[in-house]
């Protein structure tokens, strides 16, 4: 049982604009990993942050958590027009992650939204709330994550290929065989997932680059290093593709990272600072990322 004050202190940690990004993120996952209240009101109390991948993750961070305490932020995370489509993003598929159906409501304003990476996340958001509303059963997976939607239950590996790279099936459909593919974690399927990089919507590319990440094999990182190269590809997909090769961690990964450290693009180059940090947790013998409670011992 950790104590308030020692959860005070890690919350001081990710509100501090003096500490550098890698350090408020490690606090940010120890608070994650803590839960409860007063963590969520250190993370919501961090949303005022000027940077767009640090509320993505407080999103991101809430949503896995799910918590219904953190559901009237992150709605007013989403309704904020202000904010940065990926925080935005992030904030609708939380609401889906935390699996209130009460959060069909708020979704649905947005289902068709002109911003089609808010607009899909939405369609996952309500698809996967009214999935579980109807009794579906809540999915599980070794990485330890809540996704957007449930694997398909198609088990065929050509059948599989056929709707994940068909970009006139249905968002969800392909979603659905993302994680599927993401599940069997053979060399085919990954090769298969390699591919929906350069296919899609920006939303489904950028969920690509995260399994990707999840499944930390080295036969994507040629995959990887062509999107964060492609100057011309949305900062979402690279900002996504550069944190995968921080957790697959080789050499070859860190050369990459580093050569975009100093990116025009805060997305990217924050990115890059953060996926440096992981590079050098995967190749430590640090027991746990998440170390905020080490940090203020």
């Amino acid at each position: 049982m950790v104590s308030s004050e020692y959860v005070d202190k890690i919350g001081l940690i990710l509100k501090s604009k003096d500490q550098p990004l890698k350090q408020r993120f490690r606090a940010l996952f120890t608070l994650k990993n803590i839960g409860g209240c007063q963590a969520i009101d250190h993370i919501v109390g961090t949303l005022c942050d000027k940077s767009a991948l640090l509320k993505h993750e407080l999103a991101y961070c809430l949503g896995q958590m799910k918590n219904p305490y953190a559901i009237p932020a992150l709605e007013c995370l989403l309704k904020d027009i202000s904010q940065e489509v990926v925080v935005r993003h992030e904030a609708a598929e939380a609401l889906g992650a935390i699996g209130d159906s009460s959060c069909i409501e708020a979704l649905s304003n947005y289902r068709y939204d002109s911003i089609s990476e808010l607009s899909e996340t939405c369609e996952l958001a309500i698809y996967r709330l009214t999935y579980l509303a109807k009794g579906g059963e809540e999915p599980t997976n070794v990485y330890n994550t809540v996704d957007p939607v449930p694997p398909s239950k198609e088990t065929n590996m050509d059948a599989l290929k056929n709707i994940y790279l068909d970009n006139n099936k249905s968002i969800m459909d392909r979603y659905q065989a993302m994680f599927a593919l993401r599940d069997l974690n053979s060399s085919e399927s990954i090769g298969i997932l390699t591919k929906g990089l350069s296919c899609g919507s920006t939303l489904f590319r950028h969920e690509v680059a995260f399994v990707l990440g999840q499944l930390q094999s080295p036969l994507s990182i040629p995959s990887l290093i062509n999107v964060v190269e492609n100057k011309l590809e949305n900062d979402i997909v690279r900002h996504e593709s550069i944190e995968a090769l921080g957790s697959i961690g080789t050499p070859a990964c860190m050369e990459i990272i580093k050569k975009f450290i100093n990116d025009p693009h805060d997305l990217v180059r924050e990115s890059c600072e953060v996926a440096l940090d992981m590079y050098d947790y995967e190749n430590s013998l640090e027991f746990q990322y998440a170390n905020g409670l080490e940090l203020v011992a």
